[in-house]
């Protein structure tokens, strides 16, 4: 008895010491929903905030802890791409390229592989300047990924672009794509560079940044939407991980040599305390803070429910060539 005794509060510690290991998301006030959020600061100093749902909803602020308002949606209407889902959009990733902003956004329904990658431009982001481009990517029942959770990178010069996609199936790929003013093109290429082979290739959300001299691509994995933290296991839900390349287009190894392709990833922030299946990420530089790491969690002091997800922020700290927090 002494013994079970013993062990059990020994793995109590190390579950308490495990989970402390993160620190807690900065501050976020006002309007703080967010799911899939991409985070764009512009010169004049003005945050800008964008989301899934609401045909990709716009949030400003100018303090990246808020206080955050609603100030209009990336497209009005419809997409101009007729998919099922073009009335809702999901998934935002928002790159400045030669004085014109580019939203990549992701037009699907729940777990369909009918999707479709699609892009607006901006040259202010300001709710109504935007203008619906149309398709860079699609995906259907014969293609080995599934066209969402889109991200562009640039590589070693000034005309050299990646774009990065997929979720589930055979998970992340990646293709070289053009981009002059307003035109997008997806150039060829097309590889896979990220595959979690276990049970159902739970990974999508790929976001890759540039340090140094490392490409690093984040991603998210696990459970994700629909949560029961009673039963799902506290290592099985949502969480974001990295690999890193020297090259943008790979490959990608984690920080024990393990390929991306082969399941690799180094966990950079999991659950933790009442913060909850942290993921959809991103990551930016702030010259007030640095280089941040953006992502909506869940609250458990709150609740679960999708409608629940807030925006959470840390600052990257730089170790031995790898992200931490």
């Amino acid at each position: 008895m002494l013994l079970s005794t013993l062990s059990a509060f020994l793995l109590s510690s190390l579950a308490y010491v495990v989970q402390a290991e993160y620190p807690d998301p900065g501050a976020c006030s006002g309007e703080c929903f967010t799911h899939d959020p991409a985070v764009v600061k512009r010169a004049d100093g003005k945050y800008f905030r964008f989301s899934t749902l609401d045909l990709i909803g716009i949030w400003t602020a100018d303090n990246l802890a808020g206080p955050w308002t609603r100030s209009g949606s990336v497209i009005h209407g419809a997409s101009v791409i007729n998919y099922p889902g073009n009335h809702v959009l999901w998934a935002p990733d928002v790159v400045y390229i030669r004085g014109i902003y580019y939203c990549f956004y992701s037009v699907s329904t729940s777990g369909s592989h009918v999707s479709a990658i699609g892009y607006a431009t901006s040259t202010t982001m300001e709710s109504g300047s935007w203008k619906d481009q149309g398709i860079v990517v699609t995906s259907n029942k014969n293609t080995p990924y599934n066209a969402i959770d889109s991200n562009v990178v640039n590589g070693t010069g000034p005309n050299e672009w990646y774009i990065q996609w997929g979720s589930y199936w055979n998970d992340i790929y990646q293709a070289r794509v053009a981009i002059n003013g307003e035109y997008v093109f997806r150039s060829g290429n097309e590889h896979q560079i990220a595959y979690e082979p276990s049970g159902n290739h739970a990974m999508e959300g790929s976001f890759i940044y540039k340090h140094d001299n490392y490409w690093y691509l984040f991603s998210s994995r696990g459970i994700c939407c629909k949560y029961n933290p009673k039963t799902d296991p506290i290592d099985q839900v949502y969480h974001i991980t990295v690999c890193r390349s020297d090259n943008p287009a790979g490959p990608y190894v984690d920080k024990s040599n393990v390929a991306c392709t082969k399941g690799g990833g180094t966990t950079v922030l999991a659950s933790h305390g009442n913060i909850y299946a942290p993921g959809g990420q991103g990551v930016f530089h702030d010259d007030a803070h640095g280089d941040v790491l953006y992502y909506h969690y869940l609250d458990l002091n709150v609740g679960v429910k999708y409608s629940q997800a807030k925006f959470g922020w840390n600052v990257l700290k730089w170790v031995d060539g790898w992200p931490t927090i």
